[in-house]
C-alpha cells in the first residue's frame, strides 16, 4: 500500500486540466469585470465631456446676459439631452443638480450628475459584487464665466469762474495780455453787468475770425476771451463730456454691460442737466447747454442777491434757490448701489464722477479763522479751500462727503483739471489757490485732497495743455475695469 501511495504522489498526468479547471472560474470573474468596469469607466468619461459642455453652455456670452435662471435651464437641458442617448446607462434626470452663483462680475455654474452603467455580464458580476448588476457613475464640471458689470454714472462738473481759465498756457498768457486795465487777469469771468465793475477792457478788439468787436469796450473777460478764440477749460469739459458718450456706448457693447448716465453741474448751486439715461445720445446732446456760471458784476451773483463772490457751494450752506450745496445733493440722487448682474432683483453699481479744479469757495457755519496747508476759513464764514481741508467728521463744512459716499459702496472717479501758476496780479489766486500749488508748495495740496476723495486708482490728473476729453476717457476706462474691487 505504501507503495502504491508514493507513486500516486509521484504521477503527473491530467494536472494541467485539473488546474485549468481550477483556474477558469476566477479568469471568468476577471474577464467579465475587465468589461464591464472598461465599460463604466468609457460611459463616465462620455457623461463628464457632457457636463463640461452642459456648464460651458451656462456661462456663454447670450446666458451672462440673462438671469440665474436661464443658466439653469440651459445646462440642464444640454446635459439631459445628450446623455439619455447614450446606450447602456440608467440615468433619471432627478440625479442631475446645476448651482449657479454670481459675484459681482462673475458668474460660477456646476453642474453635478449620478448614473448606473449596465453590466455586460450581471449573472457572473452579481456574484462578486453582492448582486449589484450595474456600476455606479457619477461627475461634476464647474465653469466660470465673466461679465462686465452694469453701472451707472453720475457726472458731477464744476461750472464756477475758476472754470473760466483758458486751456493751454498760450492762451492764459494772451488773456492776460489782453487785459491789461486789471494786471493781467487768467479768469475769463463771465458777468452779465460788467461795466459795474469798470473793467477797462479793451476798445475795438480784433477778433480771430477778422472782425473788430466792442467799439465802446468794458467787455467781460469771458466775452474777451470768446473773442480771441481762446478755448477755456469749461469748453473742454463740454466737449469732453460729448466725447465719453461715444467711448461709454462703445465699451458698453464690447463688454455685454448695460450703463446708464447722468450730468450735473456745481457752482453757486446744484444743477441738473441730464437725470440718469440709458440714452447716451440725449447726455450728448444735452451736455452742450454745460455753460462757465454768469454772475451779475463783482460780489453780486445776481442783481438782488449779493454772496462776495462765493460761487463754488461744494458742502457749504443752502439758501432757498439761491445756494444749494453739491455733495449732499449728489449724494441724495444715487441710490445704494447693487451688483451689477442680471440676477432678478440685483441693480447697477454707482459710480460718481468729480471733474473740478479742487478750489471751493462758499459760505459756512461761522467757524474760527484757520489758515494752513489746505486754505482757510476767514470772514466771518466764508471758506476759500481746497475740499475738506479740515478731513473731520462733524457738522459742516468740515462734513468728510467723499467717504461718506464711499462707505456707501459708490465709487468715486475724480478728474482734477489742474492749476497752472497762473502769475498775475489776482488776489484771490495769489492768497488762496499759490500757496497750494508748486513751486510755492511742496506738493500740489489741492490734488492731494483729490485723490484722498477717490476711490483707489481712480484719481487722474490733466495739466494746462493735457487733453481733458483723453483724460476723461482713460478714467473711465479705469472705472470700468477696475469694477471687480467694489467688495
Amino acid at each position: 500500500m505504501l507503495g502504491i501511495l508514493r507513486r500516486y504522489l509521484r504521477a503527473s498526468e491530467g494536472t494541467v486540466a485539473m488546474i485549468f479547471g481550477l483556474s477558469l472560474v476566477p479568469l471568468v470573474f476577471l474577464s467579465g469585470a475587465g468589461v464591464d468596469y472598461g465599460s463604466a469607466a468609457m460611459r463616465e468619461a462620455q457623461l463628464n465631456a457632457i457636463a463640461d459642455s452642459a456648464s460651458l453652455a451656462a456661462v456663454s456670452p447670450a446666458m451672462m446676459d440673462q438671469g440665474d435662471s436661464a443658466s439653469i435651464t440651459a445646462a440642464t437641458n444640454y446635459f439631459n439631452a445628450q446623455a439619455q442617448a447614450i446606450t447602456g446607462i440608467n440615468y433619471n434626470t432627478n440625479n442631475l443638480s446645476v448651482t449657479v452663483t454670481d459675484s459681482i462680475t462673475t458668474r460660477t455654474v456646476v453642474v453635478s450628475y449620478t448614473a448606473q452603467s449596465q453590466n455586460f455580464f450581471p449573472n457572473v458580476l452579481s456574484v462578486a459584487l453582492g448582486g449589484a448588476t450595474t456600476i455606479g457613475l457619477s461627475g461634476s464640471s464647474t465653469a466660470v464665466g465673466s461679465v462686465a458689470p452694469n453701472i451707472n454714472f453720475y457726472l458731477l462738473l464744476d461750472t464756477s469762474p475758476s472754470m473760466g481759465i483758458p486751456a493751454t498756457s498760450t492762451g492764459i498768457n494772451t488773456l492776460i495780455t489782453n487785459t491789461s486795465a486789471q494786471g493781467g487777469c487768467a479768469f475769463a469771468c463771465h458777468e452779465s453787468n460788467p461795466s459795474a465793475d469798470n473793467l477797462g477792457n479793451p476798445k475795438n478788439l480784433k477778433c480771430s475770425d477778422g472782425t473788430t468787436k466792442f467799439p465802446s469796450g468794458g467787455e467781460d473777460n469771458y466775452a474777451v476771451a470768446q473773442c480771441l478764440g481762446l478755448t477755456l477749460r469749461i469748453d473742454n469739459v463740454r466737449a469732453a463730456v460729448q466725447s465719453l458718450t461715444t467711448t461709454a456706448t462703445q465699451t458698453a457693447q464690447n463688454y455685454s454691460a448695460h450703463y446708464q448716465m447722468a450730468v450735473y453741474t456745481f457752482d453757486v448751486n446744484f444743477n441738473t442737466i441730464t437725470s440718469l439715461t440709458a440714452t447716451l445720445s440725449t447726455v450728448n446732446s444735452d451736455a452742450s447747454s454745460i455753460q462757465l456760471y454768469e454772475v451779475y458784476d463783482n460780489n453780486n451773483a445776481t442783481s438782488s442777491y449779493s454772496n462776495s463772490d462765493e460761487d463754488t457751494n461744494w458742502d457749504g450752506a443752502s439758501n432757498g434757490t439761491k445756494t444749494t450745496p453739491a455733495m449732499s445733493n449728489i449724494n441724495s440722487a444715487m441710490p445704494n448701489p447693487g451688483n451689477g448682474t442680471n440676477a432678478n432683483g440685483d441693480t447697477p453699481q454707482e459710480v460718481l464722477f468729480i471733474v473740478t479744479d479742487g478750489m471751493i469757495d462758499q459760505n459756512v457755519s461761522s467757524q474760527p479763522a484757520i489758515a494752513g496747508q489746505y486754505g482757510a476759513y476767514c470772514c466771518s464764514g466764508r471758506q476759500q479751500s481746497t475740499i475738506n481741508p479740515l478731513n473731520g467728521s462733524g457738522s459742516e463744512p468740515d462734513k468728510d462727503w467723499c467717504t461718506t459716499i464711499k462707505n456707501r459702496g459708490i465709487r468715486i472717479a475724480v478728474l482734477y483739471t489742474q492749476y497752472y501758476p497762473l502769475g498775475t496780479s489776482n488776489s484771490w489766486f495769489n492768497s488762496y489757490v499759490a500757496p497750494l500749488i508748486p513751486p510755492s508748495a511742496s506738493q500740489d495740496n489741492i490734488g492731494a485732497r483729490l485723490e484722498a476723495c477717490a476711490s483707489p486708482g481712480l484719481y487722474y490728473a490733466v495739466t494746462t495743455d493735457g487733453d481733458i476729453s483723453a483724460a476723461m476717457s482713460a478714467l473711465f476706462q479705469l472705472a470700468v475695469s477696475t469694477a471687480h474691487l467694489l467688495k
